[in-house]
């Protein structure tokens, strides 16, 4: 079998996750033998990886095998409210001897605190943020999917809703988007997957793509569609792109300029931020607020320049510690260095984890982030070791989990903690 065949079987979402894992094995024999060169290991680590489980190019198994391939120390899987591809990327983890994390993100909506009617992280909705779930116990994977699986059966009610506002805006152009047809099939929503925007967005572009097969006549019908023109650094971008980047990068542009004509606003299917942290207690994962910050332009081309949490930094704080988080992600490539500097420095006062990701959803994007060589950001790296140590201890224990008040009174300072449970994770390994 070549490489191609089986780089191939390990992205085909078509087979089983136990096929395409068996493939990863021959991939890992191929490389102990020589007859694929090894990549050199890095200093980076990657915890917010999507896979096709919620919306990416990746399954778990070719998702792991692109961090290893580009010298990720780490992997963590993060899809959309779904934990159905948590036990293919532990496996595959193992297979190629990489350190991984397990966690899934989702919106909550924040009544009850100050942040009510404010943009937060979200660019399509306000007093709605985005939140994730890191380091899950892998005993209670099951519980829960038992909340997530009601909240992706609401997230779908609404799915539905955003491709009729769709028709609305291209029927006058010959051009309908079907949600079972076009939409269902994009996703990985049969095996416990999320149906999100982007899919949505994917099954338009698909429409424009066949309707439009020459690139200039799409990107001005989605210049027309969106009601302004792509600056011309965007249009190159699409009229070179390659053909399994294409639609990709389209998508990129109706996520980032049509979305607010036909967005719905989550509503049933968020929950609470407070509800969100109590689960999180009680399964033993460690809760994150996922920090954005005012945006310039988006690594991941799907957001404009806007204003997000920054003007609001204390009280936002103020919210995160009384409902109860223990951790606050971030992107280091996405923020300035003075943004980066102010969240780390609140991230010590107020006692707060924190956790690094790159927001992998696209072929075009890299698996690593070069910010993190920077020295002033060398902490996300043993941070990410006691993540993974958390995971570890807490899988065998919960009472063991890096925020337990066992291990909180134990070890009551954070940089010490962080310390120990690196040291669990392999750090020095």
């Amino acid at each position: 079998m070549t490489l191609e065949y089986l780089l191939k079987r390990i992205g085909d979402t078509e087979i089983s996750a136990e096929e395409r894992l068996e493939s990863l094995c021959e991939i890992r024999r191929l490389a102990d033998l020589g007859k694929i060169k090894r990549p050199e290991k890095t200093v980076f680590v990657n915890n917010h990886i999507h896979t096709c489980y919620s919306f990416s190019p990746y399954t778990p198994s070719s998702a792991v095998y692109c961090a290893w391939k580009a010298g990720l120390q780490t992997a963590g899987i993060m899809d959309h409210d779904s934990v159905a591809g948590f036990k293919e990327f532990i496996i595959a983890g193992r297979i190629m001897d990489m350190p991984v994390t397990c966690g899934f993100e989702c919106r909550v909506n924040v009544r009850g605190t100050s942040l009510m009617g404010k943009k937060i992280n979200n660019p399509d909705q306000e007093s709605c943020a985005y939140v994730a779930m890191h380091g899950v116990p892998h005993q209670n994977v099951d519980k829960i999917e038992a909340v997530l699986k009601n909240l992706r059966y609401l997230r779908n009610v609404r799915n539905r809703k955003m491709v009729d506002n769709i028709n609305g805006l291209v029927a006058e152009y010959g051009i309908k988007v079907d949600f079972e047809r076009d939409v269902y099939p994009l996703s990985m929503a049969r095996l416990g997957g999320s149906i999100t925007e982007r899919h949505v967005c994917m099954a338009l572009t698909k429409k424009i793509t066949g309707r439009y097969p020459e690139r200039k006549d799409a990107l001005d019908f989605i210049d027309l569609l969106c009601g302004s023109k792509m600056t011309d650094k965007t249009r190159e971008k699409l009229m070179t792109a390659p053909d399994d980047f294409y639609e990709y990068d389209i998508l990129g542009v109706l996520k980032g300029h049509l979305v607010s004509r036909f967005y719905v606003d989550a509503t049933d299917e968020c929950m609470n931020i407070v509800e969100f942290t109590n689960l999180c207690k009680e399964v033993g994962a460690i809760s994150a607020y996922a920090y954005l910050g005012d945006v310039g332009e988006s690594p991941t081309g799907d957001k404009k320049a806007q204003k997000f949490e920054d003007d609001y930094i204390d009280e936002l704080f103020g919210v995160l510690k009384e409902c109860g988080f223990s951790a606050v992600t971030y992107m280091p490539s996405r923020n300035t260095r003075e943004q980066l500097a102010r969240i780390i420095r609140m991230c010590g006062e107020n006692g707060l984890f924190q956790i690094s990701g790159e927001d992998i959803n696209s072929p075009r994007q890299s698996f690593i982030c070069q910010a993190l060589a920077d020295p002033a950001y060398a902490h996300l790296r043993n941070s990410t070791y006691a993540l993974i140590g958390h995971e570890l201890a807490a899988t065998v224990n919960i009472e063991d989990a890096m925020f337990s008040p066992k291990i909180c009174a134990q070890y009551p300072d954070l940089e010490e903690r962080t310390k120990v449970f690196a040291e669990i994770g392999g750090i020095n390994a």
